[in-house]
């Protein structure tokens, strides 16, 4: 039995470091290499970015690839709920149960600003409520004051 394991550990380490080699000879391009040449070929202009970016432009205008006033208001007028998930890059804030000031109920809420453009088409939020969906108006009354604090940011910024 234990001739028979010593074989099986012997194949076994003459198989791997075999395959292991066989590495060497195949190509040394990466993925985002080979997707970059892909697009190159078929005349499709590629940008590359990182979180660096961010700090490199600070004239920027969007926050990754959303519209920066659309999302500092959503923070701002949300303040009060506190924040699970966030990614700048594609748009979503997700955020845990909350009482708003002066309220009794408790609201979890996901906002995902969907375009570079200061526009209530760029704007998506979902409201819950511990009991369930929230009323259409309540969710309208949030997106309209998320809406009117952007524009308040924007105007704020340019000084008209």
């Amino acid at each position: 039995m234990t001739r028979a394991m010593a074989k099986i550990v012997l194949i076994s380490l003459a198989m791997g470091t075999t395959l292991t080699g066989c590495g060497k000879f195949a190509s040394q391009k990466s993925a985002t290499d080979a997707r970059d040449e892909f697009f190159q070929e078929q005349g499709v202009e590629t940008k590359r970015s990182s979180i660096f970016n961010m700090f490199i432009k600070p004239d920027r205008k969007e926050v990754g690839e959303v519209n920066r006033f659309l999302w500092n208001a959503s923070l701002e007028v949300l303040n009060f709920l506190p924040i699970e998930t966030i990614d700048p890059f594609t748009g979503v804030i997700s955020t845990g149960y909350g009482t708003p000031p002066g309220g009794g109920r408790a609201y979890r809420a996901t906002i995902y600003v969907t375009d570079s453009a200061l526009d209530a088409r760029s704007l998506n939020v979902s409201l819950q409520s511990q009991g369930g969906p929230v009323s259409i108006d309540t969710q309208r009354a949030v997106e309209d004051a998320i809406l009117t604090r952007a524009r308040q940011l924007r105007v704020a910024e340019l000084g008209l």
